[in-house]
């Protein structure tokens, strides 16, 4: 009788544990690619390359792994900084595909063209 309860209760915990890791997969898969419609949460930042990578990458974190489910295109507008800020942004921009980098024109061109 302990080995039945032993074994169920095992095989229940490894069918779970299955069913989220192809959950995770299939969200991570379906819902972190830069999409053209939903919202968009826009961040503008100046001389921040002390501080921008930690921001976003806890932002990121919520959306991907969290339950963050509002904010799946983030837009970080960049005000003609004088430090490093755009080089850290520009390089977040290739590693996730949800983050796309602006100046203010091409941000207020985008905004005006939605229909």
């Amino acid at each position: 009788m302990l080995e039945f309860v032993l074994n169920t209760a095992f095989w229940t915990l490894a069918l779970y544990g299955l069913f989220e890791i192809v959950k995770n997969i299939i969200y991570i898969s379906t819902y972190t690619k830069f999409q053209s419609d939903g919202m968009y949460l826009i961040i503008a930042v100046k001389n921040q390359e002390e501080k921008i990578e930690g921001f976003l990458r806890s932002i990121l974190f919520k959306i991907i792994y969290g339950k963050e489910e509002y904010f799946r295109n983030i837009l970080v507008v960049d005000l003609k900084s004088k430090d490093n800020t755009k080089e850290i942004l520009k390089r977040l921009e290739m590693e996730y595909d949800n983050i796309k980098v602006l100046n203010w024109k091409d941000c207020k061109d985008m905004i005006d063209n939605i229909e």
